[in-house]
């Protein structure tokens, strides 16, 4: 539906920094793919990676014609009739061409967002990739040129005429939950529960 479009840059920026998995879709050979990832937005660009050896970094390195898209689903719309059944969502969907990264800079950069997208803090707290792992790894960059986002609110629509039948609606809202942080079972004796962690499932647990 047009009326949902959003083309407001701080509109996608807010989408794409909430959602943890995106889903890339592009064709090789006529033979369609969508494959689900994370990314990472830093400015104008969103960033997504995989392994070097991987056949879909290599096919998008290629600057093939590509889409990335993320879904945040907000709440069930129950209607009084099935057919005007919905849900409350907001999603980004980006079309362009993807760049590989050569330079080990910004391919620092780049998984220094995963990972404090993932977990504010979490970079300060782990080993940094070596220059064996960087070599191993293929990061891709995504423009914020063509993208848009679209967003489904409130309560549902129904027919005039059905908003006089005994039917219940509205709506059931939907939330991540986060879980206390389990530790690794080969955690070296003594070491404390990660302080960028801890902050995390604290500050998500009390929003709830």
């Amino acid at each position: 539906m047009p009326a949902r479009a959003d083309y407001k840059r701080e509109t996608i920026d807010a989408i794409l920094d909430e959602a943890l998995v995106a889903h890339i879709g592009f064709s090789v050979e006529g033979v369609p793919y969508v494959i689900p990832t994370l990314h990472a937005r830093v400015g104008d660009n969103v960033y997504f990676h995989g392994s070097s050896a991987s056949r879909t970094v290599r096919a998008l390195a290629t600057g093939t014609n590509m889409c990335l898209t993320v879904t945040l689903l907000d709440g069930l719309v129950l209607a009084r009739s099935a057919v005007h059944h919905s849900v409350n969502y907001r999603s980004v969907v980006v079309l362009g061409q993807a760049k590989r990264i050569a330079e080990p800079e910004e391919k620092m950069v780049a998984i220094e967002a995963f990972t404090e997208r993932l977990i504010p803090g979490r970079w300060e707290e782990v080993r940094p990739p070596s220059a064996k792992e960087l070599k191993a790894i293929q990061v891709l960059s995504l423009p914020l040129d063509e993208a848009s986002a679209k967003l489904r609110t409130g309560p549902p629509v129904d027919d005039e005429e059905d908003y006089a039948l005994d039917t219940w609606a509205g709506v059931v809202p939907l939330e991540t939950s986060v879980g206390t942080p389990i530790p690794d079972g080969r955690l070296a004796e003594g070491t404390a529960l990660s302080a960028a962690a801890g902050r995390w499932a604290a500050d998500r647990s009390s929003r709830t």
